[in-house]
């Protein structure tokens, strides 16, 4: 993981998160050593992410967590960047609601 500012490497994606989780989108990158992801939630609700290396992956890590699971919580209105395979797949769900997530692929913080 590089500790510079987040380079975009590839084409930003989209998917609506929703109570039953979309099929999920792959983040394709251009380059090189491009695992790292800006994700951003841009909806009013926490989507629980699925990501992974392929679309199998990411949908059975996709799931709302009560106590103990594998989705990756985004709170609403937030950003994170994440590590994970290059080119990897990401889908989510949300509790209620729908929201917009965008994933851009490329390298740094």
């Amino acid at each position: 993981m590089s500790i510079n500012a987040f380079l975009p490497l590839g084409n930003t994606v989209a998917f609506t998160a929703n109570v039953a989780a979309p099929s999920a989108v792959q983040a394709t990158a251009v380059g090189l050593g491009a695992n790292q992801y800006e994700v951003f939630n841009a909806g009013n609700v926490t989507v629980f992410l699925g990501f992974g290396a392929n679309a199998t992956v990411a949908n059975s890590q996709s799931t709302v967590v009560t106590t103990t699971g594998p989705g990756y919580p985004l709170l609403a209105g937030t950003d994170k960047i994440i590590s994970a395979t290059p080119n990897a797949f990401f889908t989510g769900i949300t509790a209620s609601g729908t929201a917009t997530i965008y994933v851009t692929p490329g390298q740094g913080l």
